[in-house]
């Protein structure tokens, strides 16, 4: 799986939650996993999460750590399979770190307060999932914590970067470890 961090500031506003989307914007074919900075403001219009429309909960945060793959020939079941594992991987670079994070789901907490948004989609040709992480707590609508404002993590460029690496190494060995089995 490739990975890419762009430093170039990108408001997520869901509708790039989309087939293709890293191709077009990064020209990379194929598996991939890109990372970006910027603020959040995810309009009921472009929700993907039917219970966050039902709910009537938009998502905004003023500066966020937004992770999206796009994965093919993978079925929605096994997406979100695949967006529990970078949740998990994210939580565990976190406690490797020493704070102690609690999971529920796709969502992370610390201090009870919610980290994370996450969510998995299925296109006509791939699976989608995007995971965003407060950096800055000001100005949510809900309680929320933060990378930079709560937990002190300056370099988020580099926090980022270890979690695709971890979580790009967790696909392919697992794709890999399918190669060496026989089957019975």
């Amino acid at each position: 799986m490739k990975t890419l961090f762009t430093d170039n500031e990108i408001k997520y506003i869901g509708s790039q939650l989309q087939p293709h989307w890293i191709y077009k914007n990064f020209n990379i074919q194929g598996d991939a996993i890109v990372a970006f900075c910027g603020e959040c403001d995810v309009r009921l219009s472009e929700m993907v999460d039917i219970e966050d429309v039902i709910n009537n909960e938009p998502i905004y945060s003023k500066y966020m750590l937004s992770f999206i793959t796009e994965q093919f020939n993978v079925e929605l079941v096994e997406g979100v399979f695949r967006q529990r594992l970078l949740i998990c991987v994210i939580k565990e670079a976190l406690e490797n770190r020493g704070f102690t994070v609690k999971r529920d789901g796709d969502d992370l907490f610390i201090n009870n307060k919610k980290l994370s948004v996450s969510i998995a989609t299925k296109s006509l040709t791939s699976v989608l999932i995007h995971t965003g992480l407060n950096i800055l707590s000001d100005g949510a609508p809900i309680p929320v914590s933060a990378l930079k404002s709560d937990l002190n993590i300056e370099d988020i460029k580099d926090f980022a970067l270890e979690i695709m690496e971890k979580y790009s190494n967790e696909i392919d060995d697992i794709k890999l470890a399918s190669t060496k089995v026989r089957g019975v």
